[in-house]
Order: structure tokens, then sequence, then C-alpha cells
């Protein structure tokens, strides 16, 4: 009877036990959801900060072509007109300029 006692009160030790192990397991899945939607969240945001720098930096690259062609082809263009209406290019080259289009 006494053996039965105490087998009894570890039998109630251990359900005890095993009730804070599931509040605990509860617990750490209900932040495991959180911590996996958040990484979801901040892969997303940074997919999108990565597309955006990528973004600016075709448009850089664009914009110093631009800048580099046109300085190539006419550094005239850079200086304010003169005060004159007339305004005489010493290139003497006519024709357009070749326009190369860049791959995105």
């Amino acid at each position: 009877a006494e053996k039965n006692l105490k087998l009894e009160e570890k039998i109630t030790v251990l359900q005890q036990q095993n009730e804070e192990l599931r509040a605990r397991i509860e617990q750490n899945t209900v932040i495991t959801r959180q911590l996996s939607e958040e990484n979801a969240n901040l892969q997303e945001y940074v997919e999108k900060e990565v597309e955006e720098k990528k973004k600016l930096s075709r448009t850089n690259e664009e914009l110093l072509w631009k800048l580099q062609e046109g300085e190539a082809v006419s550094p005239v263009k850079l200086l304010p007109p003169p005060s004159t209406s007339l305004y005489h290019c010493s290139s003497g080259n006519s024709s357009p300029a070749k326009v190369r289009t860049l791959r995105r």
C-alpha cells in the first residue's frame, strides 16, 4: 500500500510535468509560427529592396552612359547658351549621333 502511494504521487508529479511540457510546446509552436511569418515578411522586404537597388543601379548606369555619350558627342551642350542667337558647332559633323541601347 505504501509503495502504491509513492507510485501515485510520482504519477501525479509526472502528469504535472507532462502538462507543463505540453504548455511549453504550445507556446513554442505559437512563437515558431510568429517567427516564420516575420521571416517571410522580412524575406519579401529584402527581395523588394534588392529589386529596387537593381533598378536604381540600372538607372544610374543609364544616366552615366547618357552623360558620357553627351560629353563625347557634344560637350557644348553642357555649357550655357551664348548671349547671341547664332550658335555654331565646331565639330563639323552634321549627322546625328549613333545611339546604343542598353540591355535590361
